[in-house]
């Protein structure tokens, strides 16, 4: 979640963008096709490592297909080969307001996208942000009839384990994504004084997978055997723990983040983003930010598989918007 990847524009608008933008961008490859090549690399990156790696981008959904906003044909086969699933937040709760329905014509031309991506064997992560016992139920019902993994998040900051109980809870043992039947995100800790209090409180769930930051308050990394841990259900069935990695905007609470960049940026950082301070556009496709992502021994990629996780929620895959 870490930025709600709420579309900025109609459905008209969009068209109208693409149309006029589809074919500038980074060295003529265009924008789009720019994150598509990062993610893919990040993918290819990662399973050098552990070939089962899991990855799914969050949002950004019109790059499953390279007829941009016609999700109906061309399928970008290289990106669907690398990714595991798809992310998609405020589907049917949140996408103008937390905790109101989304528009129809918004949530229809979500559906096709990730219809399209499940049609592909993708596995879909619906967040969608209400808390009135009534919405968060039909979250669930929607996203039961179509095959979709549900999350009602009653916290945009995604700080809190719901009180209410868990859907589909069971305690089978979850070794790949196309088993699981419910999902824990959590990426933002500030509730939590200590990693062991974190880990004790995600042990004594049995969702079937789990999404965290690496670190515990920005400062604090998860090692592989406290990963371990989190895998364990209070059932005694094991989870899949994915880290959350935000790849289109720079966060100044990072172990990345250097000073002097607020007033002496690199070429490749751009603005703060008004609705999220501590959180800078970059340009996704520049060296040397994807550098700091994955390609340095130091990169947070490397960071992550040192890590243990099973794989990466990859977030702000939609920055192309930004540029376009």
């Amino acid at each position: 979640m870490k930025q709600t990847r709420i579309l900025h524009c109609t459905f008209i608008a969009v068209l109208l963008l693409t149309a006029c933008h589809k074919d500038s961008g980074p060295e003529g490859t265009g924008y789009r096709e720019a994150m598509r090549g990062f993610v893919i690399r990040i993918s290819e990156t990662a399973r050098q490592q552990d070939p089962d790696f899991i990855v799914i981008p969050q949002n950004g959904v019109p790059l499953i297909t390279l007829t941009d906003d016609d999700a109906g044909s061309s399928p970008a086969t290289n990106y669907l080969a690398a990714i595991d699933g798809l992310g998609q937040e405020n589907l049917f709760y949140g996408y103008d307001r937390d905790d109101v329905a989304t528009p129809a014509a918004e949530r229809d031309w979500l559906l096709g996208f990730l219809h399209c991506g499940q049609q592909q064997g993708k596995s879909i992560l619906v967040t969608d942000y209400c808390h009135t016992p009534a919405h968060m139920a039909d979250a669930y019902g929607r996203c039961d009839a179509e095959g979709f993994l549900s999350y009602p998040a009653p916290s945009r900051a995604l700080d809190i384990i719901p009180a209410n109980g868990i859907h589909h809870e069971n305690d089978l043992t979850i070794r790949y994504l196309s088993q699981a039947q419910n999902f824990l995100y959590l990426i933002n800790p500030a509730n939590f004084p200590t990693k062991e209090a974190f880990i004790d409180a995600v042990r004594a769930t049995n969702y079937d997978l789990l999404i965290m930051d690496l670190f515990l308050n920005g400062s604090q990394m998860f090692t592989a055997e406290e990963v371990q841990r989190l895998r364990v259900k209070a059932n005694g069935g094991q989870r899949i723990v994915l880290c959350y990695l935000s790849i289109g905007e720079a966060e100044d609470y990072r172990y990345y983040w250097q000073p002097s960049w607020k007033h002496h940026h690199p070429d490749w950082l751009e603005k703060e983003n008004p609705d999220w301070p501590g959180n800078y556009k970059v340009r996704y496709w520049d060296p040397e930010w994807q550098e700091i992502i994955c390609g340095s021994a130091d990169s947070y990629l490397n960071r992550i598989l040192a890590a243990g996780f099973d794989g990466v929620y990859l977030d702000i895959i939609d920055a192309y918007e930004y540029f376009e």
